[in-house]
């Protein structure tokens, strides 16, 4: 039976403690293969020992944990400075993480793969956090009103219809696709992050980086059992 999800997209509305105080700004959370995690109002910085345990059991049959290493409600790191090419890279983010997601839902809906389902949730929390530090830095998100697989950079769509393509094909074909996708993140946000001073910024680039990984893994653990 194929698996059809719904994930919200309007998430900029979720709540962030930065410093113990709320703020408007979604949750850095990464539930890579728990399924989707509703998004809570909080004055604690740190969720109890129990719920951090339970968020943090990998999943045996995808191969990825269910978080990227930043707790919900955990602080958002200092603001710094961004240069104009490094905000139009954080733009570029924006719709990097779109794509993935975009692309992960479409294969859900067309393969019995729960791989695509896990990680196109968590690409969500991705653009979520992506979403809080374009708004920080007063920078326009690219991905605003843009319907599932259409993206304003002509690049992007170009990538996302190819690899598009290429996985409804066949299963293990949209398994390379996310392999690419991953592949192509990771080496992004590495290049993003070299000469990059702004504490958040990092914080964030890092923690999707790190998810970015587990992904990739899971992908291939997959295309090994087709």
């Amino acid at each position: 039976m194929k698996r059809s999800i719904k994930v919200a997209t309007a998430v900029a509305a979720s709540a962030l403690a930065i410093g113990g105080v709320l703020a408007a700004g979604p949750v850095i959370a990464d539930p890579d293969s728990g399924g989707p995690v509703a998004a809570q109002t909080t004055s604690q910085n740190m969720v109890t020992d129990a719920q951090h345990q339970a968020r943090h059991h990998g999943d045996p049959t995808t191969g990825i944990r269910r978080h990227d290493g930043i707790c919900d409600g955990a602080a958002l790191a200092a603001q710094g400075t961004l240069t104009a090419a490094q905000k139009a890279t954080l733009a570029g983010m924006a719709e990097e993480e779109k794509l993935a997601h975009d692309l992960y839902a479409a294969f859900a809906e067309r393969y019995d793969a729960r791989v695509f389902e896990r990680i196109a949730v968590a690409e969500t929390h991705h653009l979520a956090a992506v979403r809080t530090l374009l708004d920080r830095y007063g920078v326009v998100d690219p991905t605003v009103g843009k319907p599932a697989g259409e993206f304003t950079d002509p690049a992007v769509q170009s990538t996302y219809d190819r690899l598009l393509r290429q996985g409804e094909g066949s299963l293990i074909g949209a398994l390379q696709a996310g392999r690419t996708v991953e592949a192509d993140d990771m080496d992004a946000l590495n290049k993003a992050r070299t000469g990059l001073a702004a504490p958040d910024t990092r914080q964030v680039y890092t923690t999707l980086l790190a998810g970015s990984e587990r992904h990739l893994t899971a992908f291939e653990r997959w295309m090994v059992n087709e």
